[in-house]
C-alpha cells in the first residue's frame, strides 16, 4: 500500500501539557481546537456541492447512495443514513456499510478496517449509476479503498471524505473532500476534530441532497408522516405554517391524505383532492414544489 503522511496522527503542539491542566482549562483547549472545524468545512463546500449534484442525478435516475467506513467514520455514516428515513421520508436510497457489520457499531472489531477484500465484497450490491462514498479520516483505510475500487469497476460514481487532503487515493475518485483538520488534542483520536468535521460534511451533504430532491418545502420538514398523536399535532402546525390555513382545515387535509404530510400540503396548496396530489407527487418523485408547478401548469 502507498504510504502517505497522516496529518491526524501528528502531535498537537498546543496540547502538549493537556494532562497537567485543571479540568476547565482542558475543556477550553478542546473547545478551541473544535472551533477550527467549521472553517475547515467551509473550505471544502465546492467539493461537497459537486458530490450533492452527482447524488441528485443518481437518485433521480433510480440509483442509491452508499457510504463505506470503518470505526468512527463508519459509525457516523450509519447514523447519517439511519436518520434520513424518519426525517425526510426516503427509505432504502441512502445506505451505510460499516466494516465488520452491526457488531462493529458498539465495539471495535479487530482487523476489519485493514481488510480490502471485505470492502470489495461489501460493495457488491453497488450498481452502475449508484454513488459510493468512502469515509476515512486517514484517507487510506484498506476497507474503504477496496470498496471504492470495486464500486468504480462496477460502474458507480465514487467520492472520498477524508481528513488527509493529500492522500494519493483522492486521485482515484471523482470527488475528494479533503478536510485539513490537523492533529487532534489527543494524537490520533480521530473521533474528535476529524469526527466532528466528518459529521458536519455528512449533515450538509445529506440535508442538501434531501432539499434538492424536494423533500422539504421552504425550511419545513414535510416528508414526515403522522405515526402518532404527538407527531400528528406537529404536522398540523407545519401545514398551517406552510399554507397560512387554519388548524381544522389542515387537520382534515392530513386525515384525507392518510397522514402523509406532502400529500396534504400539495392538496391544500394545489387545491386538488388527496388522490390527485398523490399521483402528481409520484410523478415528481416526491418533490413538493415540482408537484405544485406541474399542477399549476396543467
Amino acid at each position: 500500500m502507498i504510504d502517505c503522511e497522516l496529518p491526524t496522527e501528528g502531535r498537537n503542539p498546543r496540547t502538549l501539557d493537556v494532562d497537567t491542566l485543571p479540568t476547565l482549562e482542558v475543556l477550553h483547549l478542546i473547545n478551541t481546537e473544535d472551533a477550527t472545524v467549521p472553517m475547515v468545512v467551509a473550505g471544502v463546500l465546492p467539493e461537497v456541492a459537486r458530490l450533492v449534484d452527482l447524488a441528485v442525478d443518481s437518485l433521480r435516475a433510480g440509483g442509491r447512495v452508499h457510504y463505506f467506513g470503518a470505526g468512527t467514520s463508519g459509525r457516523l455514516a450509519v447514523i447519517d443514513a439511519a436518520e434520513l428515513p424518519p426525517t425526510f421520508g426516503i427509505w432504502g436510497r441512502v445506505v451505510a456499510h460499516q466494516a465488520g457489520g452491526a457488531g462493529a457499531l458498539s465495539q471495535a472489531v479487530a482487523g476489519v478496517e485493514d481488510d480490502m477484500e471485505l470492502g470489495m465484497r461489501d460493495a457488491r450490491e453497488v450498481r452502475p449509476g449508484d454513488i459510493a462514498i468512502g469515509i476515512a479520516a486517514s484517507g487510506r483505510t484498506p476497507y474503504v479503498i477496496g470498496a471504492l475500487r470495486a464500486a468504480t469497476a462496477g460502474g458507480a460514481r465514487t467520492a472520498l471524505i477524508s481528513c488527509n487532503p493529500h492522500t494519493p487515493y483522492g486521485e482515484e475518485v471523482e470527488v475528494h473532500i479533503g478536510l485539513a483538520t490537523g492533529p487532534e488534542v489527543i494524537s490520533g483520536s480521530t473521533r474528535m476534530k476529524a469526527g466532528t468535521a466528518t459529521k458536519l460534511v455528512l449533515n450538509s451533504f445529506s440535508t442538501t441532497l434531501m432539499i434538492r430532491m424536494g423533500r422539504t418545502y421552504s425550511n419545513l420538514m414535510v416528508s414526515v408522516n403522522a405515526l402518532n398523536s404527538k407527531l400528528r399535532a406537529r404536522l398540523v402546525r407545519i401545514l398551517t405554517e406552510a399554507t397560512g390555513m387554519d388548524d381544522r382545515t389542515c387537520e382534515n387535509a392530513l386525515n384525507e391524505a392518510g397522514g402523509n404530510t406532502r400529500v396534504a400540503l400539495v392538496s391544500l396548496l394545489g387545491e386538488v383532492p388527496a388522490a390527485r396530489a398523490t399521483v402528481v407527487l409520484e410523478e415528481t418523485d416526491g418533490g413538493v414544489r415540482e408537484a405544485l408547478q406541474r399542477l399549476r401548469s396543467a
